[in-house]
């Protein structure tokens, strides 16, 4: 599968003088099969490598949130759009730049078949257990906000 850059992608500087991926702002999956959430664990080469997150990336100029986290969930690890539904969203607002965190049901506890190299590895892990993984410092921040989103 190819992949292109978008015109999303670059460094943007929010009001709270913070460096985030994303002119435009990112977003990202997290979706939920029961009390399981797939999270992915970074590449080490990227920005908070190692720790584990959601999968998504920096939203384009014309993408909603949830189109640039379906599109990235694609991507990232190839997760098909109809293996799951989409019950809400989180926006962190940093002023200038935001995080979406778009929130999903799957209908399976599905299996991702195309990891890049942005990627090490993508997992089911217990809601219970996250804090056991070094956890993407973002999605630390939300997670007790987000993971009462269903």
């Amino acid at each position: 599968m190819v992949h292109f850059r978008g015109d999303g992608d670059g460094w943007a500087q929010c009001a709270l003088g913070h460096r985030h991926w994303g002119l435009y702002g990112a977003a990202g999956l997290l979706l939920w099969h029961h009390d399981l959430v797939l999270l992915q664990h970074r590449a080490l080469w990227s920005h908070h490598g190692g720790t584990w997150g959601l999968l998504g990336g920096a939203r384009n100029r014309a993408e909603s949130a949830e189109q640039a986290a379906r599109r990235e969930a694609s991507e990232e690890a190839g997760l098909a759009a109809d293996a799951y539904e989409v019950t809400g969203r989180h926006v962190d607002d940093h002023g200038g730049w935001s995080y979406t965190t778009v929130v999903g049901r799957a209908r399976t506890a599905v299996l991702p078949t195309g990891l890049t190299g942005e990627t090490l590895e993508v997992r089911w892990v217990q809601a219970d257990e996250l804090g056991e993984l070094p956890l993407h410092p973002g999605f630390a921040a939300t997670w007790e906000t987000v993971r009462a989103i269903a």
